[in-house]
């Protein structure tokens, strides 16, 4: 069973910076994709940004300009950069691993906090 562990949450005020890691058990490389969504309190889990085997990178229009997401294909770990922090980014983040056939991984979370 593949396991991923999600760290570098934390309340952080409007305006500044956060990098979340997400350290995997097995290769990256075996995966179509890595992905990090986020999930608000009452609200549905939304996609923030995905990265492919090849390194290209997509993101929500919320998060575009601010957020980055990388690889270190090496380490088995994908980043998630976050600046510009916004309180409506308040929210519990996810990694997630995506198969060839589709079948996704999740970690458990990381809770992010931006005070206004």
């Amino acid at each position: 069973q593949v396991q991923l562990v999600e760290s570098g949450g934390g309340l952080v005020q409007a305006g500044g910076s956060l990098r979340l890691s997400c350290a995997v058990s097995d290769s990256i490389t075996r995966f179509n994709g890595m992905g990090w969504s986020r999930q608000a309190p009452g609200k549905e889990r939304e996609l923030v940004a995905l990265i492919g085997r090849s390194g290209s990178t997509n993101y929500a229009d919320s998060v575009k300009g601010r957020f980055t997401i990388s690889r270190d294909d090496a380490k088995n770990t994908v980043y998630l950069q976050m600046n510009s922090l916004k309180p409506e980014d308040t929210a519990v983040y996810y990694c997630n691993a995506i198969t060839v056939f589709s079948k996704e991984y999740w970690g458990q979370g990381t809770p992010v906090t931006v005070s206004s």
